[in-house]
């Protein structure tokens, strides 16, 4: 007999980052009838990290599903976590994004923090966060991206002190259409 509510789990990888890596993931958890809802995958370094929320089919469970990620060739020596999920899969409001923001340039010991402290006190909800360091033949270039809910009542004067905490950095701002 089948729940109401479908069974949630995250499921958490960290592996050496190579081609093949999100197709080996995505077809075993196809395989198993997992759905995904909210995921994410980044090359960080020359590792990877790859999160998702799934909803699993009522006869798998969590043991044997990290067990057989685990067993995956690709993923010889990652870290497997399979967790149950407690939160509700559906995003609220403040998850949707209504601004991309990206900030490039020069190296900025924490900047993260100070764009973090700006959108809080605007009341902005980070929903997504990028940051990358790029190599180029004149130096490094620093590239952080962030996905945020902004009220639409704050949504100037957030801009405004995005800006002057970016200072001399390259600012992109995208409205997202509601």
């Amino acid at each position: 007999m089948s729940s109401n509510k479908p069974i949630l789990a995250l499921v958490s990888i960290l592996a050496a980052d190579r081609v093949g890596l999100v197709s080996a993931i995505a077809g075993r958890l196809y395989d198993h009838g997992i759905n995904l809802r909210d995921t994410t995958f980044a090359a960080m370094g020359q590792g990877a990290d790859f999160s998702a929320v799934c909803e699993l089919p009522d006869d798998l469970g969590l043991d044997e599903l990290e067990r057989d990620l685990a067993s995956l060739p690709e993923l010889e020596d990652a870290r497997v976590e399979v967790t149950g999920y407690e939160f509700e899969a559906t995003p609220g409001p403040e998850g949707r994004v209504t601004h991309t923001i990206e900030l490039s340039g020069g190296d900025q010991l924490g900047l993260i923090a100070r764009m973090a402290e700006v959108f809080r006190e605007y009341g902005a909800n980070i929903v997504r966060l990028e940051a990358q360091t790029i190599q180029e033949a004149g130096g490094d270039r620093y590239v952080t991206r962030f996905a945020v809910n902004i009220p639409p009542a704050r949504m100037e004067i957030c801009l405004s002190a995005v800006a002057n905490t970016a200072g001399s950095l390259r600012l992109d701002c995208d409205v997202k259409e509601a």
